[in-house]
C-alpha cells in the first residue's frame, strides 16, 4: 500500500508563497484561516470566487471602457453582493477569514481588497492592493491616470481625501505637504499577506492568545524568510511557552544576522536565560 502524506497546512502555505513569480494570492490568503478550520476546503472558496466572477463577466460587454468596468465591477460587489467593513466587530478574526467574509459578506479593509481584487483582474482592470496607512487601498490604472478605491464601499477617493486621511499617520514636511504619492506605490502579493497576518498576529496579542500567535508568526516567518524581526519575536514566545530549544534556535539566528540591531542587549540576555534553563 502506497501511503500518501498530506501536507500540515504550514507546509501547503509555504508552497503557495514559495515564489513572488504567479503567487496565488486569493488561495494564499484564504489558507490562513486553515490554522483555525484545519478542514476548509481551499477549492471550494476558489469555486465560489469563480463563479461571482462569471457572473460579473457576462455583465461586461467586451468592449467596455477600463472606468464602466470599474462602475459595474463596484456595484456588483457593493451593491448585490453587499459586501462592507464589519464596524461593529472590527477586530474579529473572522473578518480575516476569506470564507467567512465571504459568507458574512463582512471584513475589514485588506480581505475585502482581496476579494475586490480577484474579479477586478477577472474584468480585466489593472488593479492593485495600495498598503495604505491605518486603511488598505486599491488602486486602478486608467488611460487617463490612476482612480484610489476605498474597498470598503468602492468610494473613489481625492488627492484630499487621501491626505486627510493620512495625516495623523505621517508627520507633514517642510510647507505642510503631506507626501501622498509615496504612499499609493502597488504591493505585492507577499506584502499584502504580510500585512494581513501582521493584523491577525496584533488581534491574538491583545486577546493574549499565544498559541494562535505563534500559529500566525509561524507563517510569517515562512513569509518573510529574511525578516529576523518576526523570526525573533517568535522565538521569545517560543521560550515563554516552555519550547526552549526552538526559542534558543531563533533568538541565535537573529543575534548573528542582526548586529547592530536595536535591543539587541536585551535579546542576548535573554537567550543566555534560555540557554541556562535548558543545562
Amino acid at each position: 500500500m502506497i501511503s500518501v502524506s498530506v501536507p500540515s497546512p504550514l507546509q501547503y502555505f509555504k508552497t503557495l508563497v514559495a515564489s513572488d513569480e504567479g503567487m496565488p494570492l486569493l488561495e494564499a490568503a484564504a489558507s490562513i484561516a486553515q490554522d483555525e478550520y484545519p478542514e476548509l476546503d481551499l477549492d471550494s472558496v476558489i469555486q465560489d470566487m469563480e463563479q461571482r466572477a462569471a457572473r460579473l463577466i457576462r455583465r461586461i460587454p467586451a468592449d467596455s471602457a477600463p472606468l464602466h468596468r470599474l462602475r459595474l465591477l463596484n456595484h456588483y460587489f457593493f451593491g448585490e453582493l453587499g459586501f462592507r467593513l464589519n464596524a461593529n466587530h472590527y477586530h474579529d478574526p473572522a473578518n480575516s477569514f476569506l470564507h467567512r467574509v465571504l459568507d458574512r459578506r463582512l471584513g475589514i479593509p485588506i480581505s475585502l481588497a482581496v476579494l475586490w481584487l480577484e474579479l477586478a483582474r477577472a474584468v480585466h482592470l489593472n488593479a492593485s492592493g495600495v498598503s495604505f496607512p491605518g486603511h488598505f487601498l486599491c488602486k486602478v490604472k486608467m488611460n487617463s491616470g490612476v482612480v484610489i478605491i476605498d474597498p470598503c464601499t468602492g468610494e473613489s477617493l481625492s488627492r484630499d481625501q487621501l491626505a486627510q486621511r493620512l495625516a495623523p499617520w505621517s508627520p507633514a514636511l517642510e510647507g505642510g505637504e503631506i507626501p501622498v504619492a509615496m504612499f499609493l506605490q502597488s504591493c505585492t502579493a507577499r506584502e499584502l499577506l504580510a500585512r494581513m497576518l501582521r493584523n491577525l498576529k496584533s488581534i491574538h496579542a491583545h486577546a493574549a492568545d499565544p498559541g494562535r500567535r505563534l500559529q500566525v508568526l509561524d507563517r510569517l516567518v515562512a513569509l518573510l524568510p529574511a525578516d529576523l524581526d518576526e523570526r525573533c519575536e517568535r522565538g521569545l514566545l517560543l521560550a515563554d511557552l516552555g519550547q526552549l530549544r526552538e526559542g534558543l534556535a531563533d533568538l541565535d539566528a537573529y543575534l548573528a544576522s542582526s548586529p547592530s540591531a536595536p535591543g539587541r542587549e536585551a535579546i542576548a540576555a535573554r537567550r543566555e536565560d534560555i540557554a541556562r534553563q535548558l543545562h
